[in-house]
C-alpha cells in the first residue's frame, strides 16, 4: 500500500536511497507525518517512479532538502516543482538557493536555513552542517524524529553526508550517536589511479580535499564515529568504473570489525535501483 499523508502511526523512521552516483542522487525518509526527499538529482520521472517502487506517493512528500547545487543532486527539481511536488517547500541555504534558481523555470517555495543551524518541520528535527566539497556551500544533515507528546521514534537519528572531500573535526562531531548513516564511498584509489579514461586533472579533483571520499577514507570516518547505537550504514556515490560494491563493502567491513562493530549492517546504494526501505 502506498504511503499517503496519513502514514500509519506504527511506521517510525524509514530510509531508502532512490539512486546514487554520478548519474543522479536522491533519497527519501518517511515517518508518521509524511516523507522528506533528500536531493532530487534524478529526472522527475525517475524520482516519481522510484518513490512508487518503495511505496511512497508524491502527496506524502512534505519537503525537499538540498545538499548542494550540482546537477546530479538537483536535476529533477524544476519539473517536480511544476508538477507532482508543486508547492512543496525546498530547504537549502541561501548560497545554494541562489545558484539553483538560475536553472529553474518554475516557482519554488524556498525555506532558507543557515548552514550549521537546526530546524523542525512536519514532525522532523533537521540539523545542518558544513561539509568540504567543490560546491558553493554544501551541507550535510542529521535527521531526527522531533520530540513531542506521544511522538513515536523520537530521538532516532539518521546522518546523511552525500559528497564529502574529507572528514573535518566538525563533521565527525555532528555524526556521533547515530542510528543510521548514509555516506559516500566514491572510489577505490587503485582503480582510480589505473583509470585511463579520466585525465590527471579530473583524478586530482576527485581525490582532493574538496572532492570525494575513497573507500579507505569512508572507512576511517566510520571507524571514528561508530558506536553500539549505529545499526545501519549505507554507502553511496560509488563510481561505476573506479569502484565496486564488493570492494567498498569489504573495506568498510574490515574497519567495523576492527572496532568490534559486527552488528552494523552495510548496504551499497545503486545508480539504477532504489534500496529497500529500512526501519531505524
Amino acid at each position: 500500500m502506498l504511503i499517503g499523508r496519513n502514514v500509519a502511526k506504527e511506521s517510525l523512521m524509514r530510509f531508502s536511497i532512490l539512486g546514487s552516483g554520478s548519474g543522479g542522487n536522491g533519497a527519501v525518509v518517511t515517518g508518521p507525518d509524511g516523507a522528506l526527499l533528500i536531493d532530487v538529482g534524478l529526472s522527475s520521472r525517475q524520482i516519481i517512479a522510484r518513490l512508487a517502487r518503495v511505496g511512497v506517493e508524491p502527496s506524502a512528500v512534505r519537503g525537499v532538502l538540498l545538499t548542494h547545487e550540482h546537477g546530479d543532486h538537483i536535476r529533477g527539481l524544476d519539473v517536480l516543482m511544476r508538477g507532482p511536488l508543486a508547492g512543496v517547500p525546498v530547504f537549502s541555504n541561501a548560497h545554494t538557493s541562489e545558484m539553483v534558481r538560475r536553472s529553474l523555470r518554475s516557482p519554488v517555495s524556498w525555506r532558507l536555513v543557515e548552514t550549521g543551524s537546526g530546524f523542525e518541520w512536519a514532525g522532523w528535527r533537521i540539523e545542518t552542517f558544513s561539509v568540504p566539497h567543490d560546491a558553493v556551500d554544501p551541507m550535510g544533515f542529521v535527521i531526527e524524529r522531533a520530540s513531542g507528546a506521544g511522538a513515536e521514534g523520537a530521538g532516532t537519528r539518521l546522518g546523511v553526508v552525500s559528497d564529502l572531500g574529507h572528514a573535518t573535526t566538525a563533521v565527525l562531531g555532528r555524526l556521533k550517536e547515530l542510528d543510521g548513516l548514509f555516506i559516500e564511498a566514491n572510489y577505490c584509489p587503485q582503480l582510480l589511479a589505473a583509470d585511463t579514461r579520466r585525465p590527471w586533472a579530473t583524478k586530482q579533483r576527485i581525490s582532493s580535499r574538496h572532492g570525494h571520499l575513497s573507500n579507505d577514507q569512508a572507512a576511517e570516518l566510520v571507524a571514528q564515529i561508530v558506536s553500539p547505537r549505529l545499526r545501519r550504514l549505507w554507502l553511496g556515490h560509488l563510481s561505476s568504473d573506479c569502484n565496486h560494491p564488493e570492494v567498498a563493502t569489504a573495506v568498510l567491513r574490515r574497519a567495523l570489525d576492527a572496532r568490534s562493530a559486527g552488528h552494523v549492517e552495510i548496504c551499497c546504494a545503486s545508480q539504477n535501483e532504489p534500496t529497500p526501505f529500512c526501519a531505524l
